[in-house]
């Protein structure tokens, strides 16, 4: 069974920047390369899953060893790799001359506004292109993009996380035009269905006040609002998503649920009625259940 590698444990011997706090929600950093010490290079040698997402501009010379495939960057050569939290993966470091950027960031550094998923980005897919080679103009642009991370998360500006993640999508959209053309596809009804259903379940985020609950809260609601059975509609968002009707519904209450927790003075009664749960135990079940962890642990260490 391959391992798990959290993000606490792969900053343990880590630059000072990538110091990971769990109680603080959504994380995200960007870092030189040049900056890991011996003891964070070999913790990139662990064959292992990771709990966030990656993203490294890196120069050679180094091979990236995933899914039974190896990828060599020469000293003299530039690739742009993405890697999700699915797929395990190492990185073999030949030599001293390996430099470039990273930038990690967990599940939850994510707009509330926004229905995007991790998945619904192709270079994040175990299935499509997740390595690409660079050329000069291609590796300067990126290059630019890391600068402007490693700046701003230095920075005290107010929004400076939606700025970061500003970046990170403009890096991605970068590398997808890069990668086979998807227009070929046409927009099926399963597209447009999917579609239709991450807009209204986001509609429905942030929660901004107790006394006015979320109304959507079971597959067979989302479904009756979109005028299709339910089996239809799971089918279509397995097809496109990967992920049931359910799954995605909790897994965006369980996010909105963790923003609670952390930034407002709601009682868990509050949050648990805001969020559409019944009674509390039954909200303290799904939240242990989906994060390993209770309400008021994460509360505790605010």
């Amino acid at each position: 069974m391959v391992n798990q590698q959290t993000l606490a444990d792969y900053s343990s011997s880590a630059p000072e920047a990538l110091k990971y706090d769990q109680r603080i929600g959504g994380y995200f950093v960007a870092i030189r390369l040049d900056e890991f010490s011996a003891e964070s290079i070999e913790a990139t040698s662990v064959y292992s899953r990771k709990d966030f997402y990656k993203i490294t501009l890196a120069t050679g010379n180094a091979i990236f060893h995933s899914m039974n495939k190896e990828y060599h960057i020469r000293p003299d050569e530039c690739a742009l790799i993405f890697t999700n939290r699915e797929v395990p993966y190492r990185w073999e470091v030949l030599t001293e001359n390996c430099s470039g950027y990273s930038c990690m960031f967990t599940e939850d550094f994510l707009p509330s506004h926004t229905y995007l998923r991790r998945p619904d980005w192709t270079v994040f897919d175990s299935n499509s292109q997740s390595v690409f080679p660079l050329n000069k103009l291609q590796k300067d642009f990126f290059t630019s993009l890391f600068l402007k991370m490693l700046a701003e998360q230095e920075s005290t500006y107010r929004y400076k996380d939606d700025l970061l993640f500003l970046y990170v999508l403009e890096c991605i959209h970068a590398a997808m035009k890069m990668g086979p053309n998807l227009e070929s596809r046409g927009r099926t009804a399963s597209d447009r269905l999917s579609e239709s259903f991450k807009i209204m379940l986001a509609s429905q985020f942030p929660v901004v006040t107790p006394s006015q609950p979320i109304q959507l809260r079971t597959a067979q609601a989302f479904a009756d609002r979109l005028a299709v059975h339910a089996n239809h509609l799971n089918r279509a968002l397995k097809a496109i998503t990967g992920c049931t009707t359910k799954k995605l519904i909790m897994e965006r209450v369980m996010q909105e649920a963790n923003a609670l927790l952390l930034y407002s003075d709601w009682t868990i009664s509050q949050i648990s009625y805001s969020l559409g749960f019944d009674e509390p135990t039954h909200f303290t079940q799904a939240f242990k259940l989906y994060t390993g962890k209770t309400p008021s642990s994460i509360r505790q260490n605010v």
